[in-house]
């Protein structure tokens, strides 16, 4: 039942660079303003047409160097490493579904139809990701369910009560409690060191391109959370 209420939330989801020009295609203006020496730069990219006198840039985190109390609080932090990086794919393809799943509904005007499509999606996703779902831990269990809000701003368990039913939503949540996992975790970054760890986790995965970067749809700073946890060193508890 335990895998259930995985593949049930998976299940529910699923419906369905710009390069540089060469050297020469730099524009050099120089505004002819009065008394006004200063030179403005302005810079074309490939297939836009218009000049731009700056250019944003994708945000930069320094990550200090991990330090920890103890050699067991390092072991821990190295567990949740390893369990964030499995489950984090997953989190993240959930939210993806999501999105399909909602354009998709709003596409289909009968009900019945919805469920139809619904199911249909269901059958085909359970061939592709069941076999990887039931292999997870109680504890990559309780990490994903966590991922999932953060990635989707919703629980896990809200999303099976709007997607199937609310019993169900009921049901599933009452097995997972029996290994001590709730559908209704949410991810706490700013209250629970744990998710903060986890956070860090991701970020320097981002960073280092061992995962694709997906943004929360959370209101957090990354940055803030560094500053207020710095003091304490990293460990797996709260």
């Amino acid at each position: 039942m335990l895998r259930n209420c995985f593949l049930v939330v998976f299940f529910a989801f699923t419906a369905l660079g710009f390069a540089q020009e060469p050297l020469d295609s730099i524009v050099n203006h120089r505004d002819s303003i009065a008394n006004d020496s200063v030179e403005d730069y302005y810079v074309r990219f490939e297939g836009d047409s218009i000049l731009m006198s700056s250019i944003e840039l994708d945000e930069v985190y320094l990550f200090g160097k991990l330090e920890f109390a103890s050699r067991k609080d390092k072991l821990r932090y190295y567990i949740l490493r390893r369990k964030t990086l499995k489950v984090y794919p997953y989190a993240k393809l959930a939210a993806e579904r999501l999105v399909e799943l909602n354009d998709s509904l709003q596409l289909i005007t009968k009900r019945r139809h919805q469920r139809r499509y619904t199911r249909k999606v269901q059958k085909y996703i359970e061939g592709e990701f069941s076999e990887e779902l039931k292999k997870l831990t109680r504890t990559e269990g309780q990490i994903l369910v966590k991922l999932i809000h953060r990635q989707t701003g919703t629980t896990a368990f809200d999303l099976v009560k709007d997607l199937r039913s609310g019993w169900r939503a009921f049901w599933y949540n009452t097995t997972a409690s029996l290994f001590k996992i709730s559908l209704k975790e949410e991810f706490l970054p700013e209250e629970v060191h744990e998710d903060y760890l986890i956070e860090d986790i991701l970020q320097r995965a981002f960073a280092a391109s061992r995962l694709e970067r997906q943004k929360s749809v959370l209101d957090y700073d990354y940055a803030q959370l560094t500053n207020k946890w710095k003091n304490r060193p990293p460990s797996a508890g709260n």
